[in-house]
């Protein structure tokens, strides 16, 4: 644990030392609960989408403000909670911590299936998207915990396949329920699965050591929850209100001064929820901004994907989620490349390869047109999937080792916390550009090729900041290795 002192060291990944009961590795039915977990909370963040002219259409007859909160309250609550949610599983144990996650997922299912006012379903959103911030550091950390330093890379390159594959889960799920059920039935599946996912934990998922020292620092927590949301806020609220606007001026500047408020009341603790001197380490910031970086990258095609199938293709609902089937394919293959590569070289390879994938295949993409083969369209897709499971292990592993072990769950916080921001600014960003490029009504077959049009200047945008920020993560990675940077390469201690 840090120590009060003025000038003390930043925390290394090798501070804790081993116990006698060193991991051996965590089995295959426990990597396959935990990751069905994942899995199941990540599909909540892009299965709402589909459903979003249901909802629009539906007896709640939400106001246009009311239905981006129904979609938003999830995701905006997730990326607050995640880090103070982390750091309660490192202090009272992270499988209690997931079991309190799922079932607050069910609960926040049944409120929304049950919801007769737009209120009522954003309050459930919003307690889904609680239970998911547990959820999902409580799963890396225990996977962290239970596995040897050599294994880890492979153990964080499945928990990021799982990760990934939620989001194509999300698609395919909602296209189906869109086309073939109601929205209620989205929300009413949750219950169940939260209830078998909790039951599978239960039996095959071992407690690991909580630790009474480990801080939690409730200022601190409230604090930077605070910051988180306001930054997210802002940044899904910008496209829609103008980004001059009073109300995000103001949640930017909210989320700022708490920030800084944060930084200072850190700074000054004994124990601090998060130290910020931990991001002297290079590689901690590289792989951060990285994982941000991928998922600027990939929520962005998210956000024009179904519209771009459905709009200028014709593609019903269910054809839309099926589609995007492809982006699988590098993500179930390529991440044990990925992790191998890691370990054999360091981070610097992978991440900047995969990176600049995922950008190249931005750019394929934004050549599309109505008239463009599904094959090719596939292939493009294709490129991004193998980009992103060639980077996602090496930069996990940067983050999630520039923590000490028993810090597993703050780490686990600090990475989907990146992702979850760096999620929210692709969406922002493309939203943007294409809102000012096209005026028009997508539905309208007249105007399917100015909204490709417009689609395709989006997506370059976001290719050359993606390409632009890789340059900045490869950079991060270059200069002399210390320890607690090789641990963060793979090469040093656990």
């Amino acid at each position: 644990m840090l120590r009060p002192a003025q000038n003390r060291p930043a925390p290394s990944a090798s501070a804790a030392p081993p116990g006698p009961d060193a991991p051996s590795g965590p089995s295959r039915a426990v990597v396959l609960v935990l990751c069905a977990c994942v899995l199941v909370a990540q599909a909540m963040v892009a299965a709402v989408n589909l459903l979003i002219p249901q909802l629009a259409a539906s007896s709640l007859h939400p106001s246009p403000g009311g239905l981006l909160w129904a979609v938003d309250a999830y995701v905006i609550v997730f990326a607050a909670l995640l880090i103070p949610a982390g750091a309660l599983g490192d202090r009272y144990g992270r499988k209690g911590a997931l079991l309190a996650g799922l079932g607050l997922f069910a609960a926040g299912g049944a409120l929304s299936a049950l919801a007769h006012s737009p209120a009522v379903l954003i309050a459930g959103r919003g307690v889904c998207g609680a239970g998911a911030a547990l959820i999902m550091p409580a799963t890396m950390s225990v996977l962290v915990h239970l596995s040897t330093p050599e294994g880890r890379g492979r153990v964080l390159a499945t928990w990021t396949l799982s990760a990934g594959l939620g989001g194509l889960a999300g698609n395919v799920g909602g296209g189906l329920v869109g086309e073939f059920l109601t929205w209620r039935a989205l929300f009413w599946a949750v219950v169940p699965l939260g209830a078998l996912l909790a039951l599978a934990v239960a039996r095959t998922v071992p407690r690991t050591p909580a630790r009474a020292d480990a801080a939690v620092d409730p200022l601190g927590a409230l604090l930077l929850a605070g910051a988180l949301f306001g930054v997210v806020h802002g940044i899904i609220e910008g496209p829609s209100h103008g980004w001059a606007s009073a109300r995000v001026l103001c949640s930017f500047g909210a989320g700022v001064t708490l920030l800084a408020a944060f930084t200072g009341h850190a700074l000054r603790a004994a124990r601090p929820l998060l130290d910020p001197r931990i991001f002297a380490s290079r590689r901690l910031r590289a792989g951060a901004l990285g994982i941000g970086a991928a998922f600027f990258g990939l929520f962005s095609l998210f956000f024009v994907n179904a519209q771009f199938l459905q709009y200028a293709k014709g593609f019903s609902p269910a054809q839309t989620g099926l589609a995007i089937v492809p982006l699988t394919v590098g993500m179930v293959l390529v991440p044990r490349l990925g992790a191998r590569l890691q370990q054999r070289t360091g981070p610097r390879l992978p991440a900047g390869a995969g990176l600049g994938l995922i950008g190249v295949g931005l750019l394929l993409v934004s050549t599309v047109d109505a008239g463009t083969p599904y094959p090719v369209y596939a292939c493009y897709l294709l490129v991004l999937s193998v980009g992103t499971g060639l980077c996602a292990p090496a930069l996990t592993l940067s983050v999630v080792a520039g923590l000490p072990v028993h810090q597993a769950g703050l780490g686990s916080g600090l990475n989907t916390a990146a992702r979850e921001i760096g999620a929210a600014l692709g969406v922002a960003v493309v939203g943007t550009v294409l809102a000012s490029r096209f005026h028009g009504n997508p539905q309208d077959p007249a105007q399917a090729a100015a909204f490709t049009a417009a689609m395709g200047v989006a997506l370059r945008t976001v290719a050359v900041v993606l390409l632009v920020v890789t340059v900045a993560v490869v950079t991060g990675y270059r200069g002399k290795t210390g320890p607690r940077d090789a641990a963060a390469d793979g090469r040093g201690a656990s």
